[in-house]
């Protein structure tokens, strides 16, 4: 099976970065890496994930109440600031793992509350799906509507939790940073919202889950969005 056609292009972007007698290598790995707890960066690299301890700050894991039950979250906060900014640490398809989770860790080491939430829970612990051509389809089967509303499900948590929602921001990574585009569309309260690369142009056969893409979202965007993405990521062309 081409393994490829069944990925979108922030996926498919990684691929390409890697030669194409590795690729078979490359999707194995990145697999075996989703089951360890993170994702490998593009190209064929050893998996080596940073640990960022949790001095001085509070961490832990919560639930949220959403439509179809509690979605967990991994949250992180300074220990002693009351009232911090909110930061929500979007994820990509490969579930809550502990390389997103060290990620937060670091944006509250920065002075917020930061919190990653597990919106494909419904879907079961997809750390723990290891294979591309059974996490695709799970992953592209959430409905935009169903992801926006969750996300404001973890920004009202935040606000219960003591977090300062009138300083709110969003961060995430490849899906997520898909996911920060649409967020900046959807929420007037946020504040600015980072995309590290991230799909901006849909497949036309993914219209019934996500009627709009990115792109032709932006000019409902109501905070500035910083996009970083890399000039030679074929899967998101420079076009």
């Amino acid at each position: 099976m081409n393994v490829r056609t069944k990925l979108t292009s922030d996926v498919e972007g990684l691929a390409h970065q890697v030669d194409p007698l590795s690729r078979r290598g490359f999707f194995m790995t990145a697999s075996a890496a989703a089951a360890a707890g993170y994702t490998l960066a593009a190209g064929p690299v050893s998996a080596q994930a940073i640990r960022t301890d949790a001095t001085g700050l509070t961490v832990g894991d919560g639930k949220v109440k959403v439509p179809g039950g509690e979605m967990p979250v991994y949250f992180a906060r300074p220990a002693n600031l009351a009232n911090p900014p909110v930061i929500l640490v979007a994820m990509e398809i490969f579930g809550l793992h502990e390389h997103i989770k060290d990620v937060t860790r670091r944006v509250a080491k920065l002075g917020a509350l930061a919190i990653a939430p597990d919106y494909y829970f419904r879907r079961g612990d997809l750390t723990k799906v290891t294979e591309m051509p059974k996490l695709m389809p799970e992953v592209n089967s959430k409905p935009d509507a169903e992801l926006m509303a969750d996300l404001d499900a973890t920004v009202a948590w935040a606000k219960a939790q003591g977090g300062n929602t009138a300083r709110l921001g969003i961060m995430g990574f490849c899906r997520g940073g898909r996911t920060v585009w649409l967020y900046c569309a959807h929420n007037p309260d946020v504040k600015a919202g980072v995309a590290f690369y991230g799909s901006l142009v849909d497949p036309e056969s993914q219209k019934a889950v996500w009627p709009k893409s990115p792109i032709q979202s932006a000019p409902d965007m109501k905070a500035p969005v910083l996009g970083l993405y890399g000039e030679a990521d074929q899967g998101i062309p420079l076009s």
